[in-house]
């Protein structure tokens, strides 16, 4: 079980996907060659092995970065597991290295650095559903 979030390119001004236009495209993040060379950068440590999916470990958490094999990339989900709220600084480095917005899929609403209440809404959810979280190493 995790918790996904989606980065997207969005315009500067919407706060809400509900501000978006039915037919919205966003613009692509770029090609898949350019996409992961900026992963790379953001997060170095990020194992890009099997570029369509990499993964990246912190000492409390996991996370899979589901790249895929489109070229250009539209987007990135990033499958989140375990816990501590210092998973959301990789969340947000590559967001604004990609110049993406940050979509939190259980809440469907974008957010922001330092916002927290989705990220815990969901482990309470799974904490009811399957226990606390254990180390993901």
């Amino acid at each position: 079980m995790s918790w996904d979030v989606l980065l997207l390119r969005l315009p500067d001004n919407v706060t809400s996907v509900h501000e978006l236009p039915g037919d919205h495209t966003p613009p692509p993040l770029g090609s898949l060659h350019d996409v992961l060379a900026t992963v790379a950068r953001a997060v170095p440590d990020a194992d890009l092995t099997d570029p369509t999916w990499g993964e990246l470990l912190g000492p409390t958490w996991s996370m899979e970065l589901n790249i895929g094999d489109e070229d250009p990339v539209d987007s990135i989900m990033l499958h989140l597991r375990g816990s501590g709220d210092d998973v959301l600084t990789p969340v947000f480095r590559l967001a604004e290295t990609l110049g993406c917005k940050v979509f939190d899929c259980a809440e469907s609403g974008l957010i922001s650095a330092g916002q927290t209440s989705g990220r815990h809404a969901y482990q309470q959810f799974r904490d009811r559903v399957s226990g606390p979280a254990k180390p993901q190493h």
